[in-house]
């Protein structure tokens, strides 16, 4: 994908030492605590962990559009509902590049099972919807029936971390994008997109097409340099080394490291979290568009930083409101 900005590294694989396999595999117990957590510093900054004691994203399905899905994955195993692959037009939406994986790990993985990481919405499915080939590009056409096809087949939250390849400039155009966008709105889902990774200020969709768009933060709670601002309502997640699942096998974004965890940065890894927030607050019986409302609503921006738009999203806060 273009201009994404990423790092990787193996978790578990490093020479001489001794693999410890509740870290990166076997079955662990669903009661256990996820070893990978302390890493995971921006679940904390977005008060997931404190908005969890109300809400988990019970009974909320988010459709991840992307690249498909690690089906054997450890963290995401218990997690994946059916999807489908419009790149080879079947129902095994296989992710044969990795970002899809990563992006559905933040969004929703396996917690507390005494393996690896926690995903931002614990009790939600992830929908892996394929629409991006092995090498990370997909066409307006395949995108456009994901997001159609996941608003029919039962997504509440439909995330779109594709900021860097062709979404963003179909939306600006006001093309199909738009109206597969308005389609999903109207069947229920709350539509959450990636902001774009060239650092510029754009208005990337047309006003009126219900997207909540979200750039990306880093860990002192500015706006990454990378991150993409100026859309209309924008809200700002964290994106910058974010820990999370990458598939078990040999891909673009695994290719020196199967170990099923690494870091990746960009605005393709601050959506899903507010996609899970999105699923927190489904589990609360609000609509989508009080969903947008409440999330941009509670969202924070001390500083004031017009790169960040309404601010970087308050969990906590967001749920607070939605269940009082």
């Amino acid at each position: 994908m273009r201009n994404r900005i990423r790092t990787s590294f193996a978790l578990c694989l490093a020479a001489g030492a001794l693999v410890v396999t509740t870290a990166c595999g076997g079955d662990g117990d669903k009661t256990d605590p996820d070893p990978m957590r302390d890493d995971q510093w921006a679940l904390d900054a977005v008060g997931l962990p404190q908005a969890w004691k109300t809400a988990k994203g019970d009974d909320t399905v988010i459709a991840v559009v992307d690249s498909g899905a690690d089906p054997d994955h450890p963290d995401l195993q218990g997690r994946l509902v059916g999807g489908h692959d419009f790149v080879d037009d079947d129902d095994e939406p296989k992710d044969m590049n990795g970002h899809g994986t990563h992006v559905s790990g933040i969004a929703a993985a396996h917690t507390d099972n005494g393996v690896g990481v926690a995903g931002g919405a614990p009790s939600a499915k992830i929908m892996p919807v394929r629409v991006l080939g092995a090498d990370g590009s997909g066409s307006n056409a395949n995108i456009t029936k994901g997001i159609v096809w996941a608003a029919d087949h039962g997504a509440d939250v439909i995330n779109l971390s594709l900021g860097e390849g062709p979404l963003m400039s179909n939306l600006l155009q006001g093309g199909i994008l738009n109206q597969a966008i308005q389609h999903a709105h109207d069947k229920g889902a709350v539509v959450v997109a990636a902001a774009g990774n060239d650092g510029a200020d754009t208005q990337p969709y047309k006003v009126g097409t219900p997207v909540l768009v979200v750039g990306a933060s880093d860990q002192d709670g500015k706006a990454a340099s990378f991150s993409n601002f100026g859309a209309q309502q924008a809200v700002s997640a964290p994106g910058v080394d974010i820990l999370s699942t990458l598939p078990t096998y040999r891909t673009k974004e695994s290719l020196t490291n199967t170990s099923g965890y690494g870091k990746l940065s960009g605005t393709s890894m601050a959506s899903p979290y507010v996609s899970a927030l999105a699923a927190l607050l489904h589990q609360e019986g609000l609509k989508p568009d009080a969903v947008m409302a409440t999330i941009r609503a509670t969202a924070t921006n001390p500083g004031h930083e017009d790169k960040l738009g309404l601010g970087v999203v308050d969990a906590d806060a967001a749920v607070k409101k939605a269940s009082g």
